[in-house]
C-alpha cells in the first residue's frame, strides 16, 4: 500500500495524509476511462510506468496478467475502503495517544527526581514576542512542580492572558504546587483581573496587593525566573543563575510581606468615578501623592491640583490630616 498505510503500523511514525493520486496518474487514469477502461500491457511506456504502480498501489488499477492488460476499477469503492482504513488507523493512534503518558511513567519518575547538576551560572536567555514568551511560560508550567511566585506591578492583564494565566494556574496546582501573586491596587478596577482572582482564589491561589512600586517576575520552583527585558514587556529574559534567582527570590519575598491581604469584588472599585473621586480613595488607603500619580497614569502636578481641592473640601490643612479624614468619611458612609 502506500505510505498513509505505513503510517498505521503501531511504529509511531507521523501521520500521512490521505493516499491520492499525483496529476500523472491522475491523467493516465484518465486516458484509460476514455479507452474504454482498459490498458494493454504492451501498450505501457517507460514514461507511464511510474503512474501505472502508483494506480496498483492505490487499487484504481488492477491487473489481469492472463488477458494481458489493466481494468480500471470504480474509485467509489477505493475510496470506501481507504476511508475504512484511515479510519481504524485513527482509532488505533487514539488508543496509543491515551496510553502513551502511562507507558512512559516510570521514565518520567525517574527525571522528576534526578537532581540537577547542569551548571547554569551566567546563562541567560531572551525570548521576543508575545508567542514565544506565552509558549515558554506553559512549558515552565507544565514542568514545575513546587511553587510559582508572580509579581505583576502596571496596567491589567489583557483578557487573553488572563484566561491563560488560569489554564497554567490550573496545571500547576493540581500536581501540589503553590501559588502567589502579588498586584497593585489599581488591578482591583479592573473586570478581566478581578474575575482571574476570584477564578483562582478558588483554586488555591494566594494574592496580595502592594500599593507601592515593585518589579514584575514570574519564579518557578526558584531556579528559573522570567523578567521583562524591556520596558514595553515585548521582551523577556529567562534567568537560571542561582545566585541572581535567590536575589530576585529575596526580592519577592520583601515585597509580599510588604503587601496586604485584600477581599476582591467582582465590582471594580474605581470604575465611573471621577478622577478626583480615584484621587481621594488611593489617598484613604495611604499612597503618596507620587504613587497616586503613577496608578492613575497622571502627572504629579494634576494630582496636586486635585488634592488641592480636596482638602478645601475636607478642610485639612496637611496630607496626612486629609488622608485620616478621608478615611473616617469613608467609614461612614460603609455604615451608613
Amino acid at each position: 500500500m502506500t505510505e498513509a498505510d505505513g503510517s498505521a503500523d503501531g511504529t509511531g511514525g507521523a501521520v500521512a495524509g490521505p493516499p491520492l493520486p499525483g496529476e500523472a496518474a491522475r491523467a493516465l487514469y484518465l486516458a484509460i476511462l476514455g479507452e474504454g477502461g482498459r490498458l494493454a500491457m504492451a501498450e505501457v511506456g517507460s514514461a507511464d510506468q511510474a503512474s501505472v504502480r502508483e494506480l496498483l498501489d492505490l487499487g484504481l488499477l488492477t491487473a489481469e496478467p492472463e488477458r494481458g492488460g489493466y481494468t480500471a476499477v470504480n474509485p467509489r469503492a477505493v475510496g470506501g475502503r481507504l476511508s475504512e482504513e484511515l479510519r481504524s488507523a485513527g482509532t488505533r493512534l487514539l488508543v496509543q495517544a491515551q496510553e502513551m503518558p502511562a507507558l512512559l511513567e516510570d521514565l518520567t519518575r525517574a527525571y522528576d527526581l534526578t537532581p540537577r547538576k547542569v551548571d547554569r551560572s551566567g546563562e541567560v536567555r531572551h525570548l521576543h514576542g508575545a508567542e514565544e514568551i506565552r509558549v515558554l511560560l506553559d512549558r515552565l508550567a507544565a514542568e514545575g512542580r513546587e511553587e510559582v511566585l508572580s509579581a505583576q506591578p502596571g496596567g491589567p492583564l489583557p483578557a487573553k492572558l488572563v484566561r491563560e494565566a488560569i489554564n497554567r494556574c490550573e496545571v500547576f496546582l493540581a500536581r501540589g504546587g503553590g501559588i502567589r501573586a502579588l498586584y497593585e491596587p489599581g488591578a482591583r478596577s479592573d473586570g478581566p483581573t478581578i474575575s482571574y482572582v476570584l477564578a483562582a482564589t478558588e483554586l488555591g491561589v494566594r494574592f496580595r496587593v502592594l500599593g507601592e512600586s515593585f518589579k514584575r517576575m514570574i519564579i518557578f520552583d526558584r531556579t528559573t525566573a522570567v523578567i521583562p527585558a524591556g520596558p514595553d514587556y515585548a521582551s523577556a529574559a529567562v534567568v537560571e543563575d542561582p545566585a541572581v534567582v535567590a536575589f530576585l527570590v529575596g526580592m519577592f519575598e520583601r515585597d509580599w510581606q510588604r503587601g496586604e491581604p485584600v477581599q476582591w469584588s467582582t465590582a471594580p472599585e474605581a470604575v465611573g468615578q471621577p478622577v478626583h473621586a480615584q484621587v481621594g480613595r488611593l489617598l484613604s488607603q495611604g499612597l503618596t501623592q507620587r504613587m497616586v500619580a503613577t496608578r492613575l497614569g497622571l502627572s504629579e502636578r494634576t494630582v496636586a491640583g486635585h488634592i488641592s481641592r480636596l482638602r478645601e473640601l475636607y478642610d485639612a490643612e496637611t496630607l496626612f490630616q486629609l488622608g485620616w479624614l478621608m478615611r473616617a468619611a469613608a467609614g461612614e458612609g460603609r455604615q451608613a
